[in-house]
């Protein structure tokens, strides 16, 4: 079978990792993957922040508890040392699209690269609160733009869940 089909079929969301971070050479990787998506007539109306500084990942994964309407009783990003925020100028017809494509040509790399990946939700939730932006103030990170994910990333120190198997009525035929 094809690699790219194979990772494609094989890629499981992935929730919890060791303490090693993401190598530098392999999370620029997999960000040109992210730059590379096809976006709405080519806008490109999505950009990505990357954080793996402490201090800003326990101000995200506390903005997301929040939005998610419950304490700051869990870790919503399972001790990702890595996250990718995308986030899609609001201007732009398509920027949910965008976004949501960027977020999957990240996760498709980072398992293509062997490290584990997993879409988590309540960005446009968290950025929409003034601290989520100053967080993007701090980064130098100007403009309307809406949260579309969180791609966390890492490396699984449990083996891949087990696909589910796929419904019966996915495709139709006309």
């Amino acid at each position: 079978m094809n690699k790219t089909i194979k990772d494609l079929m094989e890629r499981r969301s992935i929730r919890s990792f060791t303490n090693q971070m993401v190598s530098k050479e392999d999370l620029e990787t997999i960000l040109k993957a992210g730059m590379y998506a096809p976006s709405g007539m080519g806008r490109q109306s999505a950009i990505m922040l990357v954080i793996q500084d402490e201090d800003t990942l326990e101000t995200l994964r506390r903005l997301n508890c929040t939005a998610a309407g419950r304490e700051y009783d869990r870790d919503n990003f399972f001790g990702a040392k890595t996250v990718i925020v995308v986030l899609a100028d609001k201007n732009v017809r398509t920027h949910v699209y965008d976004g949501a494509v960027v977020m999957s040509n990240l996760m498709n790399a980072a398992h293509a690269l062997g490290i584990g990946s997993c879409w988590i939700h309540r960005a446009r939730e968290t950025f929409e609160t003034e601290e989520g932006k100053e967080i993007l103030k701090k980064f130098g990170i100007e403009g309307e733009y809406e949260g579309i994910g969180n791609c966390i990333l890492g490396y699984s120190d449990k083996e891949a869940p087990t696909p589910k198997p796929r419904k019966d009525n996915y495709v139709y035929w006309g």
